[in-house]
């Protein structure tokens, strides 16, 4: 077909140049110059590879590929009829230039006609009018996938955006009609079945602000991912998903300083315990983008490690990597694994974080989370690993549950160890709340109980959490350690608490139903150990800046006298399963913990 094209555009450059019939000293010249143009074109079109192009979905690439032909055609064809002598072929020098804007306009001109039937086809009858909010680069983006792809049964109505200054404009021939606070109306106007929040920066309070207006217009709002979950920098219709409580609680994207995490990672052995939990895994997958020598991925359930694994051996460019089952509570075995490998950096983040289980089971809260604290920081004293990142929680802050004081007991003992580390090490505890999605975390119990037609369970009307993604926490993790403050408790800027109550009311919207009506919200009691409120800070401690914005240093953290012979005393009386023993014990050693009550 281009070929065809090609000679069209050259015959019509004659026809244009000279007028028709074509006066006798050029008739003769037509044949030939008609022979020389295949001949180029032809050349060209497989140099250039516009066979390759589908014109259907044709874009500026192509047109820009087109446009290279074109100029380069003129150029050669130019060369070729000066070299042929006017005795041989005459030839008014205009031909050439008109025969490659024609090239230009016809084979362009043929792409965007298949394009424009493919999308006037595809906005027929079966398609769903949708309306985009945010007229910014992702949602033309998607407006444009929306276009050229068929299958998505959709077509674009409208855009709503609140810059003043895309009002009226039309993007990718799609009118921007209002802005947000117009959503009803903008949606009995163009007819919209459904709404696409299409802005991945978009804070929570946005999310929420559009999904009410779209409750209220009676249509289903869908969203694409925040940028923290967006990898490949590209959309597409796959992307579009239903909105999602995580979305509702959207923060500001975090801005990474990558040099200062870089430092510390690129080329550097790397082990990671609890690897296939869910801060571990997450921890995995951040560290994997900063290109380390090699990774170790310890863990005590084979079945996590394996998914893990599976995981990590789709993607072509991970880095060299190594699971290991193990428990972080037998030493002999962790330092056997430091011996081997000799890790730069550690990020421990095995431990049991479940309050009310921990209740039930304190002397495994102390094996665990202490005793196997103990041996990783023990291990990184003896074989000099440089960087130490303890995952801590914010219920180690006055702890009311054996959970939260096994923690602040445990960020006590990286502290000590890190008065023993030499210079230039760094081992630093990283403190926040809840991290959404997590397991343990009450977003899967509220969406199981849904499932099931309810009731979903909140403990007490007034109990509020902070809460925070995976990627975030885990982004933020691998700042803190960066920042090689030895002996540091790092607190993270949680952001705003949010009610459970709300949560679980917000999770049966998203399901279709109404709270109280379709999905009864039941009142339980707290559990054992369990604050209405969490907290980030002792009343002793106070938080001082760090160059990051989300990240504070909590300072009065002191290290009781005698801690090693404490921690002795606590995993011999969890050996013998002394749980009334071990709560006094951590009554006495922490500050204001009231687990003994």
């Amino acid at each position: 077909m281009d070929l065809v094209i090609g000679l069209a555009a050259s015959a019509a450059a004659f026809a244009i140049r000279l007028g028709l019939p074509i006066p006798h000293p050029f008739a003769g010249s037509l044949l030939p110059y008609l022979l020389i143009s295949l001949a180029l074109k032809t050349g060209l079109e497989v140099l250039f590879g516009l066979w390759r192009q589908s014109w259907r979905n044709s874009s500026t690439q192509d047109l820009l590929c087109i446009v290279r032909f074109s100029v380069t055609f003129t150029v050669l064809s130019s060369a070729a009829s000066f070299l042929a002598g006017p005795s041989n072929m005459p030839l008014p020098r205009g031909i050439p230039l008109i025969d490659g804007a024609l090239s230009l306009i016809f084979l362009g001109g043929a792409r965007m006609l298949v394009r424009i039937r493919n999308e006037k086809n595809h906005h027929g009858d079966g398609t769903r009018p949708v309306l985009i909010v945010g007229a910014g680069s992702a949602g033309v983006s998607m407006a444009k996938e929306i276009q050229r792809n068929p299958q998505s049964r959709m077509t674009v109505a409208a855009f709503l955006d609140d810059d003043p200054r895309k009002q009226g404009l039309t993007f990718a021939g799609v009118p921007v009609v209002g802005t947000l606070d117009q959503l009803p109306q903008s949606v009995r106007k163009v007819g919209a079945q459904e709404v696409l929040i299409a802005i991945p920066s978009a804070p929570g309070s946005l999310i929420r602000r559009v999904f009410e207006a779209a409750r209220q217009a009676k249509v289903k709002a869908r969203t694409v991912p925040s940028l923290e979950e967006i990898l490949s920098g590209k959309l597409s219709i796959d992307y579009i998903r239903d909105v999602q409580v995580e979305d509702l609680l959207r923060r500001e994207p975090v801005k990474l300083d990558l040099e200062e995490i870089g430092r510390y990672l690129t080329g550097r052995t790397v082990l990671i315990t609890g690897a296939g939990g869910s801060i571990g895994s997450e921890l995995v997958r951040q560290v994997m983008r900063f290109n380390p020598g090699h990774m170790v991925l310890l863990g005590r359930g084979e079945n996590s490690l394996y998914l893990l694994e599976r995981e990590l051996r789709r993607f072509n460019d991970a880095p060299s990597f190594q699971t290991l089952v193990a428990d972080v509570r037998q030493m002999p075995r962790i330092r056997s694994i430091f011996r081997e490998f000799k890790p730069s950096v550690v990020f421990h983040a095995a431990a049991h974080k479940h309050v009310p289980m921990m209740e039930q089971s304190p002397e495994e809260a102390v094996l665990n989370n202490l005793l196997g604290t103990r041996n990783v920081a023990d291990a990184c004293l003896e074989f000099q690993t440089d960087v130490l990142v303890n995952i801590s929680t914010d219920k180690a802050v006055n702890p009311t549950s054996v959970m939260g004081a096994s923690k602040r007991l445990a960020e006590m003992v990286v502290r000590s160890r890190a008065m023993s580390a030499g210079e230039g090490k760094s081992f630093v505890s990283v403190r926040f709340g809840n991290v959404l999605g997590s397991r343990g975390s009450v977003i899967p119990l509220f969406k199981e109980q849904i499932r099931n037609g309810g009731p979903v369970t909140v403990t007490d009307p007034n109990m509020i959490r902070y809460f925070m993604t995976i990627p975030e926490a885990a982004q933020l993790v691998l700042q803190a350690g960066g920042m090689m403050l030895n002996g540091a408790v790092f607190v993270l800027d949680m952001g705003e608490p949010v009610r459970i109550l709300d949560m679980a009311k917000d999770l049966i919207r998203l399901s279709g139903f109404e709270p109280g009506r379709d999905i009864e919200i039941r009142f339980t009691g707290a559990r054992p150990g369990e604050k209405l409120y969490e907290e980030l800070l002792t009343s002793e401690e106070d938080t001082e800046a760090t160059r990051h914005n989300k990240i504070f240093i909590a300072r009065g953290c002191d290290v009781p006298d005698h801690l090693d012979d404490a921690v002795d005393r606590l995993a011999a009386l969890a050996e013998e399963g002394d749980r009334i023993a071990i709560r006094r014990m951590m009554a006495e050693l922490i500050p204001n913990c009231t687990v003994a009550n």
